[in-house]
């Protein structure tokens, strides 16, 4: 590839994505977007670290090692979703996490 072809694709890419990240914003100031609009937009962030975590904890070799090593982060992170239910708080979340999976991973 040469440095002509590069600097087109990086301007290109550069342009493209500064488009859709700054259009929505003028285009949409100032105006009152609908409730369920609102409502789909605000799970964006729990979808997205959900799925940031579930990469984490199922991942295709998980029982390459046995049962137990893959059972026991599931376990741990069954208790962090109750935890995170009765608490939500995400300090408690996390304690409850390393705990759990470090007493799991004793048995």
């Amino acid at each position: 590839m040469s440095w002509d072809e590069f600097w087109i694709i990086l301007v290109s890419c550069g342009a493209t994505m500064l488009i859709c990240r700054v259009a929505p914003l003028f285009l949409l100031k100032g105006r009152q977007l609908p409730e369920r609009v609102i409502l789909a937009l605000n799970l964006i962030p729990p979808a997205a670290f959900a799925a940031l975590v579930a990469n984490d904890i199922l991942s295709p070799g998980m029982f390459a090692q046995g049962i137990w090593p893959a059972g026991a982060i599931i376990v741990a992170s069954l208790i962090v979703v109750i935890v995170a239910i009765k608490s939500r708080s995400l300090l408690w979340c996390a304690v409850a996490g390393v705990v759990s999976y470090a007493i799991l991973l004793l048995f």
